[in-house]
């Protein structure tokens, strides 16, 4: 199992940028994605996450400026990110996770920088 995330960078505040995180290795149309992101020195939060059937929720900070997509013809789960903040810059991390008979089993991408500057 491999996802590769991209499209990091570092913008100005009130730009975009948009996140795709490409997964390989599992059947992803049936299963719930996300994106979470770490900042130095903070615990990892969940900032959006999208079903498999392409329902969406977000973390308070982020309703109404990111949306989250899925493709499931690419396996790719997509953030689009706007009026971006400096409390947003973090290292983007996508997931994907499935529940087994043991629990909840998760996969993570490599992590993607996102630097807003003020």
């Amino acid at each position: 199992v491999q996802l590769q995330a991209s499209g990091g960078g570092l913008v100005q505040a009130g730009g975009s940028l948009r996140l795709s995180c490409a997964a390989s290795g599992l059947t992803f149309s049936g299963k719930a994605a996300g994106w979470y992101r770490q900042a130095p020195g903070k615990q990892r939060e969940l900032v959006a996450e999208i079903s498999s059937s392409g329902l969406g929720r977000y973390a308070t900070s982020v309703k109404g400026r990111f949306t989250i997509s899925r493709d499931n013809a690419k396996n790719t789960v997509y953030l689009q990110m706007t009026s971006l903040k400096p409390e947003d810059t973090a290292v983007y991390y996508c997931n994907v996770y499935q529940y087994q008979t043991s629990g909840r089993r998760d996969f993570w991408g490599q992590g993607t920088q996102v630097t807003v500057s003020s």
